[in-house]
């Protein structure tokens, strides 16, 4: 079923996802690449232009260009060349990635390019209209709405799809779990103006109870974040500008003239995580999936990255072209990150305690970080490139993202990326074999297949250094390799397999 046929099925849409933050949108963007029919509901009435996250990694970057958008955020942003591990610096290599470096860019900017995009692709946005209710049956699920009108309303879709942030009311209506470890500290953010600010920023300024820190992200404000350990604020307590103002002086000594305060929030180093991601047909993604300390800033990143590994697979059950358990892989593959990215921000939050303890942990972490190994591995934790799913193949990229090679083919496509603006699958053929051209026929309708000729004879992969560049390879929607071969003759039969676990069966033979 497509987007054309929801209204001949009882169907308002193929799918509902709640909330337009970075996660929903980038979603329902995925979703409408493949044809499928959306409808974002938001319970807010407009945008408030608050900007809680500040920046983007490699693979959030890497994903942007894999759909032909990375230029739209590059021109709203600043690249950086450093990050941080706990305010402890991290240098980046450029043989990583063709975007090794941060982009500093206010959450505020990201939502609205990828409202723009999601605009030029047909989604659809409710505003006002929170979700309140969730009636699940074997065809679809029906979504009652809270709306500024007296009487609410309803969408019935196929799935939901929550992306509604860590309170989130669709994983509450849903019955799925949120164990974690609970806040031991409070932080606050906003962004203001400094007038008495002689420096032009401060970073991670250490005090007996906390730190602080003030960066600039455009002239005249900074970005003003007070971190005050064993304070534990009330979650449901109203959060004031002047709440913001007493901090920044219990830390600094002084409020350094602030004023013009907007966009004034609080967080915490609360981390949990859903027990599960799917639920019958409701689904959760970015924070309704997972909470953590926003340490070298993953929240963001890794929610845009748990909708693009999630669009390709929703697509393909709801246009039938792939079993619904495909929708099983999504939790497989993505819970585990989260876990993984709770973990390395509880040990953030505890190296950026305050403390003769934590100060000796500081000394040794950063004694430890200098050397290539350490911030490699560091690194690679923070910009999500060191992921790896299982897959078919036995090449070291198989299970990864794909890097952007070099290519050489007849239309004149000149790196990797470059194939899946499209969000369609690719399998790429750097060995001219027959064998693979016969398999891609059968999946001809969904798979696109590309002979080229890679211009590096060795790739870099995370963990593994250069390798030999492969002699095909299956690449997934969200760019990850899903089967890979070495030289030689490919290995068709285990392509076949990976072509009918990731895409469905055959159309043919």
């Amino acid at each position: 079923m497509t987007g054309n046929d929801v209204g001949h099925t009882g169907m308002d849409t193929d799918v509902v996802i709640a909330a337009v933050g970075p996660t929903g949108l980038m979603l329902a963007c995925e979703l409408r690449l493949a044809g499928v029919d959306v409808v974002v509901v938001e319970r807010l009435a407009e945008r408030t232009g608050e900007s809680r996250a500040g920046g983007m990694h490699s693979r959030t970057l890497e994903v942007l260009d894999q759909r032909g958008i990375l230029d739209r955020f590059l021109a709203a942003g600043e690249l950086q060349p450093v990050g941080h591990f706990s305010g402890l610096r991290l240098d980046f290599d450029e043989s990583e990635s063709r975007h090794p470096y941060p982009l500093m860019i206010l959450q505020s900017a990201i939502e609205r390019l990828l409202e723009e995009w999601a605009d030029e692709l047909g989604v659809r946005v409710r505003w006002s209209s929170e979700v309140s209710d969730i009636s699940q049956d074997g065809a679809g699920v029906t979504v009652g709405l809270r709306t500024e009108r007296s009487a609410p309303a309803t969408l019935r879709a196929r799935y939901l799809v929550g992306c509604d942030g860590g309170r989130s009311a669709v994983r509450k209506l849903a019955g799925i779990g949120f164990p974690g470890t609970p806040a031991t500290m409070t932080a606050m953010i906003g962004d203001v103006e400094l007038p008495d600010l002689s420096e032009e920023y401060i970073w991670w300024r250490r005090r007996p109870t906390g730190d602080y820190s003030a960066i600039a992200f455009e002239p005249g404000w900074h970005r003003l974040i007070t971190f005050e350990y064993d304070r534990v604020a009330d979650r449901g307590a109203p959060v004031t500008s002047e709440q913001l103002r007493e901090s920044l002086i219990r830390l600094a000594g002084t409020d350094y003239g602030m004023r013009n305060p907007r966009g004034v929030s609080r967080f915490s180093d609360a981390a949990r995580q859903a027990d599960r991601y799917r639920e019958g047909r409701v689904l959760l993604a970015g924070d309704a999936a997972h909470i953590h300390f926003p340490a070298g800033g993953q929240g963001l990143n890794m929610g845009v990255q748990d909708a693009v590994n999630l669009g390709w697979k929703l697509a393909s059950v709801v246009r039938g072209r792939a079993p619904e358990s495909l929708l099983d892989s999504y939790h497989a593959e993505r819970h585990p990150v989260a876990e993984c990215v709770l973990h390395n921000t509880r040990a953030q939050s505890a190296l950026a305690r305050p403390g003769p303890q934590a100060d000796a942990l500081r000394d040794v972490f950063t004694s430890l970080i200098v050397f290539d190994d350490v911030n490699a591995y560091l690194r690679g934790m923070l910009t999500a490139l060191d992921i790896r799913y299982p897959s078919d193949g036995d090449h070291p990229v198989a299970g990864r993202r794909v890097p952007d090679a070099d290519l050489k083919t007849s239309d004149g496509i000149s790196h990797v990326y470059a194939l899946l603006h499209t969000g369609r699958p690719v399998l790429l053929d750097l060995c001219g074999s027959a064998e693979v051209a016969s398999v891609a026929e059968d999946w001809s309708d969904r798979v696109d297949f590309v002979e080229a000729r890679s211009e590096d004879d060795h790739w870099y992969v995370p963990a593994a250094g250069e390798v030999p560049a492969p002699a095909a390879l299956l690449v997934r929607p969200d760019g990850h390799v899903a089967w890979a071969a070495t030289g030689g003759t490919p290995a068709t039969a285990a392509l076949r397999t990976a072509l009918t676990t990731w895409f469905g069966p055959p159309t043919q033979g």
